[in-house]
């Protein structure tokens, strides 16, 4: 005998409000009304035996039974979606519009694409770096990998890592700079400053226990790459994450001080909640998740 399958709206019910983190965004979804929506829930409840859901004042609160079952079935359900996708002949390219900033991309996401390639051959991805990226997600970005402090709320956000704030100079100007901060050598100094990163200079200054310190000048710059590569030049002090410096691998660079200094930014994946059940930003945001870039 075959077993018997759980009812599918129920099911696409239950996986939707637990993706979503909300029964109203998940109703909205669906096009049901908060008591329709609860029913279907209460009747996959009724079929696994199990209470998924604590509800109270029309909120819903996944149980750790629930927690149990949505970690037992996601996968299956994944994988059911890949095997017919996989069978179908109209299922064509899926396509996911992503925002991320040049230097992730090229030291974090493009050397690992082709594991994502391999494992969904169906999955391109239009890359854009333009302005505005946050503004753009919804409208012409289905997602995007963000320097942020905050996220929006309203956005499914996933912060990708923690940070520390580097000074980074050649090692010309470092060893000229010396070991030590003195606000006379670093007064006549430019520093450097991505657009993504407003307030790391003064984050790190203030670390430093230089709060009253100005430098000759700070230029702004919108690419972290050209950024470091004019800190080689000898052009500024560079204020940058940790991460690009070690990743940039530039035997030329040099950072000053050693002093660990907590950054206010993060890199965050985001987009729409109701985007998630898009299948390209669904099969994007996991593989990301998963790969731990």
């Amino acid at each position: 005998m075959s077993r018997r399958l759980p009812p599918l709206r129920a099911l696409e019910a239950f996986l939707r409000v637990v993706r979503l983190g909300s029964a109203r965004a998940a109703a909205a979804e669906l096009g049901l009304s908060p008591s329709a929506l609860s029913r279907r829930i209460g009747t996959l409840e009724e079929f696994v035996g199990r209470k998924l859901f604590t509800r109270a004042h029309q909120a819903m609160q996944l149980t750790d039974e629930g927690r149990a079952f949505y970690d037992a079935v996601a996968p299956h359900i994944e994988a059911l979606a890949a095997a017919v996708e996989s069978q179908s002949d109209n299922l064509g390219v899926m396509r996911l519009h992503l925002g991320v900033l040049p230097l992730f991309g090229g030291q974090r996401l493009f050397p690992r694409l082709g594991e994502l390639r391999k494992l969904h051959p169906r999955l391109h991805i239009d890359i854009d770096t333009g302005p505005h990226l946050l503004d753009r997600v919804g409208d012409t970005l289905d997602a995007a990998i963000l320097l942020l402090q905050q996220p929006d709320p309203s956005l499914h956000a996933v912060r990708l890592d923690h940070n520390s704030v580097y000074a980074i100079a050649s090692r010309e100007l470092a060893a000229e700079i010396g070991s030590t901060p003195d606000t006379v050598k670093l007064s006549r100094q430019t520093f450097l400053v991505h657009n993504e990163l407003p307030d790391s200079f003064g984050t790190w200054r203030d670390a430093m226990g230089l709060k009253t310190f100005e430098p000759a000048a700070v230029d702004h710059y919108d690419s972290g790459q050209l950024l470091l590569e004019a800190a080689a030049q000898g052009l500024g002090i560079a204020i940058m994450h940790d991460d690009h410096f070690k990743r940039a691998g530039d035997k030329r660079l040099a950072r000053l001080f050693d002093v660990d200094v907590p950054s206010p930014y993060s890199y965050w994946f985001v987009c729409r909640p109701r985007d998630l059940e898009q299948r390209p930003v669904r099969l994007f945001h996991d593989w990301l998740v998963d790969a731990g870039l």
